[in-house]
């Protein structure tokens, strides 16, 4: 009450914002004149200016009237679009840091354009971060005209680019890149061994777009970079042969489809041991024993993939691989699999070649790796549904951006039907009547299954139509083109139109692009290129005047953005329009998610067969069970940030201490202080504290010198020496180690052991760092077991991963340590080979077959670059030649 009342005298949160935006757009527009009177040199010129100006203490802030000026004259000239005033508002709020919610259709690609001019003119790089690479591409290629015009420099990342194409993408003013490009060359640059190698700059800012789909719906998995584990793929296919067997009766196995759980009941314990015992899967002991571990892991996911996971779904089968499907948008994921040994266990499923088994080798979440721009923002039209998890877990408000022009879409109410055949019926009725009056009509579907139903049905109708999935997904910009033509029919899977707009009567630009790519001559080109502009007008008026695009979607998705994002490709920029769902007992929404009192009131109403219910109370149902649901998902992926989060706080400090090291000439203080930490540990292990020599174990003192530091000390007998005590021990055991590096430095070079030194402890540092996030993994796994007992998962978690982190950190400088103690050069001389006596051969230099004196290698080893040829003429690199390191 009194919230209602307070928004009714000061207005909402989102009109005092936009009530202080509104006030610099005058000052804007009232430079316009000015700015237009440039010529092409000086407005070109005045980018020079304003870094000058930030240079001299300016602020972005002080800077951003001008350059919003500038920017939009320039895309006048440029592009030939001008921004309008709510646009102007969009880039004031993406440039303070916030979401900017813009219906589809409002030119979020050129609004981005303002902010991104002016926070490109501190030097430091922004980043614009797209949903794929076919936008990346795209808003790069067109948008680096604008920058390219008034100075900037541009660059995109997609896959398959070379370290250096990276490295000079990074470095441009403006970079555009999808999340998972961005966020895989975080966690590479985090595994090179040389500053020089990496590609990224520092963070600055980002902007994201469609950043409910990147920051929300693609937050759920992590992005990990993983190197191959033991192969076990024949494993995979027994017990996926004994799962088959074991889903043939649902009384083995509980099945939970809203926590998307399966667990195996006692009955089928039971009868999948026996099953594997018969398979000679397990040879002694239970299914539960502890040798039996792996083999339950094999079974739980093999469960799972027969039980939650369906193809032409969640994933399809293509050129006898695997592809994931994201439930979002309906895109394939090429590339991207499943991890814990699911993906291994659909493959078998699906008989197809198992991919071996892959380990963590980096990861991060979508959620820690954007927290670390110190300045976020981003842009979507269906924002407002998850601005309370914006601001808990990044921090960003979200503003609601009003239209240019006024909505006219018409959203029709629910219609619910008994069965999906009926729904299905309903919607095929309607489009026929329709596309009877040259109305264009574009339908969602949540699968490719069903979008393949609802066309076998049209097909049937002689309806014709065109079909937009996964499977067809190359086809996405010429189907999509044309879905606003008179009477044309798309069908698409949660991938509406998304980077191309659906404009009424046809998409000129895609449509001149297509129809003029193979004439060469200009005079053609243009002459086709004005019929078909001339047509694409009459086409508009014809389907202005038939009602716009039509709308219709044949079931409700777990999330309201994507029924909005569908619902929004409709009514763009003041267009008529229609929407309107449709919806049945038998949708998964409503048969998990959904209360029994609506299937028992339809049915009590008597309703015939091929009718539905209309009313807004339904609306108001289905509403509450997507909040559930929205609900639901956004505890889970505040669950999985908390534990991220310890690993987070550890990844960082890892990160960090790797640039350092990278970042250093001379690493010996720190070998030092190393080889120092594992000396203590050792005589310490061996030593009780304030202990008499008697109790000491010398024996296993010596081994464990012997085989970490490779010396031979007679630590017994320094034990029978009058005042000897721990301290004494350790400072004669670290002097005899310091001697032993010495000569090995001097040997090989000082310049030589420094580089090997770094090499060594960072190689050393990944490796424990590998094996530490493969243990986190499995406490991972194990830890919500812990609540059994009464105890918080998420402290014992944190608890032990410190512990682990400890260890990690131990293991890491006695590799260092051990390492090092063993390394020696080779100058061996290469061996000359043996030639039949009619053999062809070519005079081989003298010095190849010369042993290299000592004198000679210790020259070379100071002056000689490890990646420069060896000077002996062999015509290998140094470090594999007389520079090799063993």
């Amino acid at each position: 009450m009194f919230s209602r009342l307070a928004r009714a005298i000061f207005g909402s949160a989102n009109d005092r914002y936009l009530k202080r935006y509104q006030k610099r757009v005058p000052d804007i527009n009232a430079l316009e004149p000015k700015i237009q009177a440039l010529s092409d040199e000086e407005l070109r010129l005045k980018t020079g200016e304003f870094k000058e100006r930030l240079s001299k203490g300016e602020s972005l802030d002080d800077l951003l009237v001008e350059a919003f000026a500038v920017c939009r004259e320039a895309s006048k000239r440029v592009l030939g679009m001008r921004h309008f005033d709510v646009q102007l508002i969009g880039g004031m709020v993406l440039h303070e840091g916030r979401i900017a919610e813009m219906r589809t259709g409002e030119g979020k690609t050129l609004v981005a354009t303002l902010p991104v001019y002016l926070n490109a003119l501190t030097g430091k790089g922004v980043h614009v971060v797209t949903v794929n690479d076919y936008l990346a591409r795209r808003d790069a290629e067109e948008m680096s005209q604008l920058y390219g015009f008034l100075g900037l420099s541009t660059g995109v990342i997609v896959p398959d680019l070379s370290d250096d194409e990276r490295r000079k993408a990074y470095s441009s003013d403006i970079t555009y890149g999808t999340n998972n490009e961005f966020g895989f060359d975080y966690l590479r640059d985090n595994m090179k061994y040389s500053l020089d190698e990496m590609v990224q700059r520092d963070f600055n800012y980002a902007i994201v777009d469609e950043v409910d789909s990147i920051l929300i719906d693609e937050a759920r998995t992590p992005l990990i970079i993983s190197g191959p584990a033991e192969d076990s793929s024949d494993l995979y296919r027994q017990v996926d042969l004994v799962v088959l067997k074991l889903v043939e009766d649902p009384e083995t196995y509980d099945k939970d489809e809203k926590l998307r759980t399966v667990t195996l009941t006692e009955a089928g314990s039971d009868r999948v041991e026996e099953l594997l015992k018969e398979a000679g899967v397990l040879s002694d002991g239970g299914l539960y024993d502890v040798q039996n571990v792996a083999v339950v892991h094999h079974v739980q996911q093999s469960l799972r993939a027969h039980t939650l996971f369906s193809r032409d779904v969640d994933y399809i089968v293509r050129d006898g691989k695997l592809i994931l499907i994201d439930e979002f948008t309906g895109r394939m994921m090429d590339g991207r699999r499943y991890s814990d040994g699911l993906h291994q266990a659909l493959e078998a499923k699906e008989h197809v070649e198992i991919q071996q088994e892959n380990q963590t080798l980096a990861s991060i979440t979508f959620q820690n790796y954007f927290r670390l721009y110190p300045k976020l923002s981003g842009m979507t039209g269906t924002a407002m549904t998850e601005a309370d998890e914006f601001a808990e877990i990044y921090k960003l408000d979200v503003v609601e951006i009003p239209t240019n022009l006024p909505v006219k879409r018409q959203d029709g109410d629910d219609e619910v039907y008994l069965t999906a055949g009926e729904k299905y019926n309903a919607v095929a009725q309607l489009i026929a009547q329709i596309n009877a009056k040259k109305q264009p009509v574009l339908v969602g579907t949540t699968s490719i299954e069903k979008s393949e139903y609802l066309s076998s049905i049209l097909q049937k109708h002689k309806i014709k139509h065109s079909v937009l999935n996964a499977r067809h997904h190359e086809k996405e910009a010429s189907i999509v083109a044309q879905a606003g033509a008179p009477g044309a029919i798309t069908i698409a899977t949660n991938m509406a139109g998304r980077g191309t707009d659906i404009k009424l009567g046809g998409n000129v630009e895609m449509l001149v692009k297509q129809r003029t790519a193979e004439i060469e001559n200009d005079e053609e080109r243009n002459l086709l290129a004005d019929r078909i502009r001339e047509e694409v007008a009459q086409n508009r008026k014809l389907v202005e005047s038939a009602g716009g695009l039509f709308v219709i979607g044949t079931e409700r998705h777990e999330s309201r953005r994507v029924d909005n994002q569908l619902r929004g490709r409709s009514g763009r920029q003041g267009d008529p329009g229609n929407s309107r769902f449709f919806l049945s007992l038998e949708d998964d929404l409503i048969r998990i998610f959904g209360t029994h009192r609506m299937g028992g009131m339809m049915q009590k109403m008597g309703l015939k067969e091929g009718e539905a219910i209309i009313h807004p109370w339904l609306n108001r149902a289905l509403e509450k069970a997507q909040k559930k649901v929205e609900a639901r998902n956004f505890d889970m992926r505040k669950n999985t940030l908390k534990y991220d989060d310890v690993m987070n706080d550890q990844r960082r400090e890892v990160y960090a201490q790797r640039r350092e090291y990278m970042a250093s000439d001379d690493l010996s203080p720190i070998i030092k202080d190393l080889r120092r930490y594992v000396i203590e540990e050792l005589v310490q292990d061996h030593i009780p504290e304030k202990s008499f020599p008697e109790a000491w174990d010398m024996k296993g003192l010596h081994q464990e010198i012997m085989r970490v530091l490779d010396l031979d000390l007679p630590v017994e007998e320094w034990s029978h020496e009058d005042g000897i005590d721990e301290e004494h021990m350790i400072d004669r055991i670290e002097a005899e180690a310091v001697k032993a590096h010495a000569t090995r430095s001097a040997l090989m070079g000082p310049d030589m052991m420094r580089m090997v030194e770094k090499h060594v402890l960072l190689t050393s540092f990944d490796s424990a760092w590998k094996e530490h996030l493969h243990a986190l993994d499995q406490l991972r796994q194990g830890i919500g077991l812990r609540a059994y007992g009464q105890r918080d998962p998420l402290n014992e978690y944190k608890h032990e991963a410190f512990q682990m982190f400890k260890f990690m950190l131990s293991e890491m400088r006695l590799r260092t340590v051990q390492t090092l103690s063993r390394i020696q050069t080779v100058s061996e001389a290469p061996q000359t080979p043996e030639f039949p006596a009619n053999a062809h051969y070519e005079t081989v230099p003298e010095s190849e077959n010369d042993i290299i004196d000592a004198e000679t290698l210790a020259l070379w080893n100071n002056q000689t670059p490890r990646n420069a040829p060896c000077p002996c003429g062999s015509g290998l690199k140094f470090k594999h030649c007389h520079g090799k390191i063993i």
